[in-house]
């Protein structure tokens, strides 16, 4: 890159690259900080799989990074599950869509955003960061750009810890996406893997503080039994493929999106993605949160007067108030749910499994919960979904 760049990233992950590969469309020279991969972490296995909405995918579509379809499975159904007979099922059928969600290996989507972002000539890949009219912070939850900005962060943490494997299923999963609280607010999710008709399934078990380390000494059979136990017996046999990770949960949001650099008052920086918020994951819109975070930044920076610098305060406070209200919302909801299925006492058992099941019988806010998660607007029409291809 010949002249030097308008926005440098800090943070080469998923919500970075994209965020970068659209700058580079609305003609901005960008700088992609990605420090040399840490070679321990390359020899450790990546089993991470995130649920893609609709939103997400026309993004990755737009930017040339969507995996093929053997890294990706859509989700025709969703089960959710709580206590005794409550359940809420959602349909991409009823809801007149051909998927619901995608669940995508990450190192797939990753190598797919690292192969446009090296065919892009306005992007730089560079070691360290570089200055630049305006920085954008997107190095997820533990920044330490945003710690040296002294933004504070605040951070509610749950008494619980995810654990995170995959497994070989004896019965095929047939594209649905399983998901079971229980009365101790433990929430544990099969997701669909390995395309259509696969057997694989990716666990998220979110889990109480004290018992997650019982449950991570035990060895992959036994480990598997309790997944068996836990979901019912939904799938059959569990054979487990790779090794476990486990992680502290919790829901935060940063005080201040946006500032000025200090010592460069011309320049400014910004948060995106898990830099600016974390929500409890038992919905799966982490990642799209982030997308969405950096498709708003990318509109508004592309949009802005010929006259106006990329690093105004007044585009960046634009971007912070279009974006804080859907993370809140997101953030309570998940919450909510939470905290629903962490207590026992009666009569809360009884109300939440009606609740459950009136629910599911309530065909327009069902309707509009399940354009909610899939990111589409309540006024978008059908056609946003349905010009992807059928599964």
């Amino acid at each position: 890159m010949a002249l030097p760049p308008e926005v440098c990233i800090r943070g080469a992950g998923i919500v970075g690259h994209a965020l970068a590969l659209q700058l580079a469309g609305a003609r901005l020279r960008v700088a992609l900080v990605a420090p040399p991969p840490d070679p321990q972490a390359r020899a450790r296995e990546d089993i991470r799989a995130y649920a893609l909405n609709s939103a997400s995918r026309q993004l990755l579509e737009s930017l040339r990074a969507w995996p093929d379809s053997a890294h990706v499975t859509p989700v025709r159904e969703m089960q959710v599950h709580g206590d005794d007979d409550g359940c809420v099922r959602f349909s991409a059928p009823q809801q007149k869509v051909p998927a619901l969600a995608w669940i995508a290996d990450v190192p797939a989507l990753e190598q797919r955003l690292a192969d446009a972002v090296r065919f892009q000539p306005l992007v730089d890949v560079v070691a360290a960061p570089v200055p630049a009219p305006l920085t954008v912070v997107c190095e997820g939850r533990a920044s330490a750009t945003r710690e040296a900005l002294g933004v504070r962060y605040q951070v509610t943490r749950y008494a619980q810890q995810a654990i995170a494997a995959r497994f070989e299923a004896e019965r095929p999963h047939e594209e649905v996406a399983r998901q079971w609280f229980n009365d101790r607010g433990e929430v544990l999710a099969l997701l669909p893997l390995g395309g259509i008709g696969g057997r694989g399934v990716a666990l998220v078990w979110s889990v109480e503080q004290m018992r997650a380390p019982q449950l991570l000494a035990l060895d992959g059979p036994a480990f598997a039994a309790a997944v068996r136990e836990a979901c019912g017996d939904a799938l059959g046999q569990l054979t487990p493929v790779g090794e476990r990770a486990a992680w502290p949960l919790q829901r935060a949001v940063a005080d201040n999106w946006t500032g000025q650099m200090p010592g460069e008052p011309q320049d400014s920086w910004v948060l995106a993605g898990d830099a600016a918020h974390t929500v409890h994951p038992l919905a799966g819109q982490g990642l799209n949160l982030g997308l969405a975070d950096a498709r708003a930044l990318a509109d508004i920076l592309g949009r802005r007067e010929h006259w106006r610098s990329v690093a105004d305060q007044r585009l960046l406070r634009r971007y912070e108030r279009a974006r804080r209200g859907d993370v809140l919302a997101m953030s309570l909801a998940t919450d909510g749910l939470q905290q629903l299925f962490a207590h026992d006492a009666d009569p809360l058992p009884r109300l939440r499994n009606w609740g459950m099941r009136s629910f599911n019988r309530t065909r327009l806010l069902k309707a509009w919960v399940a354009r909610q998660a899939m990111g589409l607007s309540p006024g978008a029409s059908d056609s946003d979904q349905q010009r992807f291809p059928a599964p």
